[in-house]
């Protein structure tokens, strides 16, 4: 759909990126032999205008930012043509204020040095970091006291296939029912930007053949809204504890996020809480430290 905008207030910022971006491109890498000498850099207007499948006044009338209508399909060709990553994609969408692109399913597998030191420094709350498959990269050890990552081998070090096909996590999770339904409402959403990858669907078929409840819910296609903010964990020799969680970005590209686990404001509860984890960090201190997944072990995770 073509929808006219008003570029008044972005114009001299979409006119400054169109023309940065095709000055960088290099002809050769979009086909074009350098021919005649040149005299600027990059690519001239006309051969943007031509290689995205429009006219040279209509595009020099965009690069003006003048009050024409594009549409998705052009831009996919326009961020083509000047070889845009992802963020400059959805940078080129906002400056046309056309809505964001659909996004890309790649996932990544490798998670910053600096990322776990922020964990590690996270002594009392439970952190890990999952990608948009939802393979559990990388956790701090309070996160392995409650989860227990490394238990599990890197190819079931997955968190919706824990979640539905695990006794021992099944029984973290308490009322399980309620929150496996949110859990799965937001997986949900990932899978629809990266429904083409095969691992992504064979994990999916994976746990329609050995979870009656996740083949049943999956089929509904319901969807139980935004996430409320919160996990009830039953804790072996401590009891139910309540935690609020959160997901923060790490690169957003590569749907690489952390999940954060922290106790309900209470202070007995968090004097029990911390000396329940100090107990068990204790007790795994021989074990080895969790440690990045790599790509290999990543591709393989829900076979």
């Amino acid at each position: 759909m073509k929808i006219v905008r008003n570029m008044e207030r972005t114009r001299k910022e979409l006119a400054d990126f169109l023309r940065s971006r095709r000055e960088r491109v290099n002809p050769k890498d979009v086909g074009l032999s350098l021919g005649e000498r040149r005299r600027t850099p990059g690519l001239r207007r006309e051969e943007v205008a031509a290689l995205a499948g429009v006219g040279l006044t209509w595009y020099t009338w965009l690069e003006q930012g003048r009050e024409i209508s594009v549409s998705a399909t052009f831009l996919d060709n326009l961020a083509r043509v000047l070889l845009l990553d992802d963020a400059e994609r959805r940078y080129l969408y906002l400056l046309t204020q056309q809505r964001p692109p659909a996004e890309s399913g790649k996932t990544g597998c490798l998670v910053p040095p600096v990322v776990h030191r922020l964990m590690a420094n996270l002594t009392l709350c439970p952190a890990y970091v999952i990608n948009l498959h939802w393979d559990v990269l990388a956790w701090n050890k309070a996160a392995d006291c409650v989860f227990r990552f490394s238990r599990h081998a890197p190819e079931r070090r997955n968190l919706l296939w824990m979640l539905f096909a695990d006794g021992p996590t099944k029984a973290l999770f308490d009322p399980w029912k309620q929150q496996a339904q949110q859990v799965l409402s937001h997986f949900r959403r990932d899978f629809v930007k990266a429904r083409q990858e095969p691992n992504i669907s064979s994990l999916i078929k994976e746990l329609e053949e050995v979870s009656p409840d996740f083949r049943n819910w999956w089929q509904e296609q319901d969807i139980h809204g935004p996430d409320l903010g919160w996990r009830r964990l039953q804790l072996e020799g401590l009891g139910p504890v309540a935690f609020e969680t959160t997901k923060l970005t790490i690169d957003e590209n590569l749907h690489l996020r952390m999940v954060y686990y922290a106790a309900l404001e209470n202070d007995d509860d968090n004097h029990k809480l911390a000396r329940w984890l100090l107990q068990q960090m204790e007790t795994m201190r021989d074990t080895m430290p969790a440690k990045t997944v790599t790509a290999p072990e990543a591709s393989a995770a829900h076979r």
